[in-house]
């Protein structure tokens, strides 16, 4: 029988914070709070460790974890003018989404920290956020030089010549509007390991703390709230052990821009009329809970290569480029990825074959204009949550419009050498589509996502009807919890968002042990 005599403060399963998602985020926050000998932290995590998985911890493999078994593989709704077979990795593991990415490592720009400054978002503007950067413990290196193929140093050659653009090495040196190179990553070269949230912040202290728990494959279904309190979060265990976390302090939810508008919604905490349309009790009408749904979609363009591409790569899409097509903005407003695989999960849907050796480029939109939501169809919380990101739906067609500009300017690079030395044909859409329109068309039924989605929590100002946390990440209307990772991002960075994942996680540290 259980023992209920103790006293609630020295319950089993009370602590003073609970960290609901051991990801990105969360496993900065979780370290960097238990740094504190005096402060209890419960990390809750959905799946496994990573430790001594190889299959997780060499980054070259991430592909293979993609709708695997450490994936929570959300679908996409209709997407009457993108591609409605996407579906949306996210990670199962230690790490989150950091054990399953390509690690690419870039500081957001001064321009997305003040663009959320202007949104709302009082002191994270560039100057203040600089130092969180400096802080964080993973170990960001531009891509070997064993690791830079030959193919992918030619790109660099050719992009640089055809666009005239500057060379960069070390994109995070400085504020960049434009230029192409090799990426920084988060990772080991000597060994292709990641340097992933998990391996920087949690691995070296989880054994050593007694003050940190870490609770693996337990999944949080539902917030714990006495009035506007929130007191704590109900879990699951893998042995289907159903228990309730007491946190005396605070609940910090970092389950990513998915899973933490989800939480929020199945604790009734959000938009009341589709609460009450699903049978939800309301215990919070929050109208932006899921709301503010960003993502980086990018579309493809493949060439065959006149023979097999050379093997070494640190994870197979190495470098990139970015242009700003329109002087008057602070930032770049088109990107590639380069990947030294030919890549034609989307495009075979349309009647495309994958040729035996290619390259590809991908066309991405850094600042879309599109806004989705996410929102739930079941009051059942193991049903997944609706994803609807609106893709291209934008008024004046921007996004569709950044994309048949990518490819143009893709076609451009590929006409150069050295790169065009390589360059078979083109595969897809191929040489013959030309118009704006057939271009559009392709490359919107053929957009695949880089797995940014954001914004679903998103941080604003008092007046900011739709924000759900404030400038502290606190929710609105109530006490003792916020939300700290990739779903407060008022605006999408035109950067890949993992680092600034990292720095919300830091600077959330900083706010919860300052408070304290």
């Amino acid at each position: 029988m259980p023992d209920h005599t103790h006293d609630h403060h020295d319950s089993p399963h009370e602590y003073d914070y609970v960290v609901i998602g051991g990801g990105t985020a969360g496993s900065v926050i979780a370290s960097r709070l238990t740094e504190n000998p005096d402060v209890t932290v419960a990390l809750v995590e959905g799946g496994p460790s990573d430790v001594g998985r190889d299959d997780v911890l060499t980054l070259r493999r991430w592909m293979g974890l993609l709708g695997g078994e450490l994936d929570y593989d959300y679908p996409t709704t209709e997407q009457p003018r993108g591609n409605s077979h996407i579906r949306h990795s996210r990670a199962r593991v230690l790490g989150g989404c950091s054990s399953h990415n390509t690690l690419i490592a870039f500081k957001p720009l001064p321009s997305d920290f003040d663009e959320w400054e202007a949104a709302g978002a009082k002191g994270w503007g560039a100057v203040p956020m600089e130092a969180y950067f400096a802080r964080l413990k993973n170990n960001i290196v531009p891509v070997d030089e064993r690791d830079r193929n030959a193919i992918a140093r030619d790109f660099v050659d050719s992009a640089q010549a055809a666009l005239g653009v500057p060379r960069i090495e070390g994109f995070n040196r400085e504020p960049f509007t434009e230029g192409t190179g090799f990426f920084d990553l988060a990772y080991h070269p000597e060994d292709n390991k990641r340097s992933s949230a998990s391996v920087a912040y949690l691995h070296p202290v989880m054994d050593e703390r007694a003050n940190l728990t870490v609770l693996l494959e337990t999944w949080a279904y539902r917030l714990e709230l006495a009035g506007i309190r929130a007191e704590g979060v109900h879990v699951r265990t893998k042995d289907g052990e159903e228990l309730l976390l007491r946190a005396r302090r605070e609940v910090v939810l970092c389950a990513g821009a998915v899973d933490s508008p989800r939480l929020l919604l199945h604790s009734g905490i959000g938009p009341r009329e589709d609460l009450e349309g699903l049978g939800i009790p309301v215990v919070h009408d929050l109208p932006g809970v899921g709301e503010n749904l960003l993502d980086h979609p990018e579309s493809v363009i493949v060439w065959e290569t006149n023979g097999p591409v050379p093997e070494n790569s640190a994870m197979d899409s190495d470098a990139g480029l970015f242009v700003r097509r329109d002087p008057g903005r602070p930032g770049p407003d088109l990107m590639f990825h380069f990947y030294q695989i030919p890549f034609t999960d989307n495009p075979e849907r349309l009647g495309y074959e994958r040729p035996p050796h290619g390259v590809s480029m991908t066309p991405n939109i850094p600042k879309p204009r599109s806004r989705g939501r996410l929102y739930l169809t079941s009051a059942d919380p193991s049903v997944k949550p609706a994803l609807d990101f609106r893709y291209f739906t934008d008024e004046d067609d921007y996004d569709a419009r950044t994309l048949v500009d990518g490819i143009r300017i893709a076609r451009e690079i590929a006409r150069t050498e050295p790169l065009a030395g390589w360059l078979k044909r083109e595969v897809c859409p191929g040489p013959d589509v030309t118009g704006d329109e057939e271009l559009s068309e392709y490359a919107r039924k053929v957009a695949h996502t880089v797995y940014h989605p954001a914004g679903t929590c998103r941080m604003g100002s008092p007046d900011d009807q739709l924000a759900v946390v404030d400038p502290e990440l606190r929710i609105r209307g109530l006490e003792g919890v916020r939300v700290a990772d990739a779903s407060v991002f008022p605006t999408m960075t035109a950067v890949n968002p993992m680092i600034g994942v990292l720095m919300v996680g830091e600077k959330a540290a900083d706010l919860i042990g300052g408070e304290a």
